[in-house]
C-alpha cells in the first residue's frame, strides 16, 4: 500500500503582496481539489498575522504529488511565489503509530 503524503507551506508575504498571495493561493483551490490523488488543499490564514498562509495538503501518494507539480496551476504557482511570499514547504511522511 502506498504512503500517503502531507505537504505543509508556510508563506510570508512580502511587503505588500498579501492581497496578490491571497489571490494566487485562492485561484489554485478548486483546479487542486480536482486533481487525481489529492484528498486535501486547504489555505488557512493565521489570526495573529494576517501577512501569513499557510496551504495543507494531502495526497495519496508520492505519484499523487508529481501529478500535481505537472500541472499549470503549479507551475503558476511556482513562477510567482518567490516575488510574493517567503516560503517554508515541508513534505511529510506518517509515523507509525502503534
Amino acid at each position: 500500500m502506498p504512503n500517503p503524503v502531507k505537504i505543509v507551506a508556510i508563506l510570508a508575504a512580502r511587503p505588500g503582496k498579501t492581497n496578490e498571495l491571497k489571490a494566487l493561493l485562492l485561484g489554485m483551490v478548486a483546479a487542486s481539489r480536482a486533481e487525481p490523488g489529492n484528498l486535501r488543499w486547504d489555505v488557512w490564514q493565521d489570526q495573529t498575522d494576517p501577512d501569513r498562509f499557510v496551504l495543507d495538503e494531502f495526497y495519496t501518494d508520492e505519484a499523487a504529488v508529481a501529478t500535481h507539480r505537472e500541472t499549470p496551476h503549479f507551475k503558476n504557482y511556482v513562477g510567482k511565489i518567490n516575488d510574493l511570499a517567503e516560503r517554508t514547504p515541508l513534505v511529510l511522511d506518517p509515523v507509525k503509530v502503534s
